[in-house]
């Protein structure tokens, strides 16, 4: 028996070593495998797509085109279905054209934040300051 544990203490390094390695080597092709191709939006602009997964038509809006803390809705007959955040600023979106509260409405923080897939239609959006 004594040998046994011997034996078992000197392997569990390696067993451990082997483990840990079998795992990272699988957590790396599982999340590279799940990964979704980046939409184009660049930096400093807010995109808006007509489809989910950043598919259909695009807008894309940035502080030249667009002045912060002002309702600006979507262009006639475009409904927003999915979007990409890169402005530095907030953005809140609105189901209503006229960014008013009694349809759904959310913020979405500056710097990154893609969603590819809305939470209601979107019909306009506010830049905050």
């Amino acid at each position: 028996m004594q040998r046994r544990l011997t034996n078992l203490r000197a392997r569990l390094p390696h067993v451990l070593l082997l483990a840990l390695a079998s795992l990272l080597t699988s957590a790396g092709v599982a999340s590279a495998a799940t990964v979704p191709p980046q939409p184009d939006c660049q930096k400093g602009e807010f995109c808006v797509w007509g489809a989910e997964s950043y598919g259909g038509a695009m807008h894309k809006f940035d502080l030249r085109t667009s002045n912060p803390e002002e309702c600006i809705p979507l262009p006639q007959g475009f409904d927003g279905h999915s979007f990409v955040n890169r402005l530095s600023r907030d953005v809140t979106i609105y189901q209503s054209e006229e960014c008013t509260t009694e349809g759904d409405f959310i913020t979405y923080p500056g710097g990154g934040t893609y969603v590819p897939q809305g939470p209601f239609v979107i019909r306009a959006l506010k830049i905050w300051d």
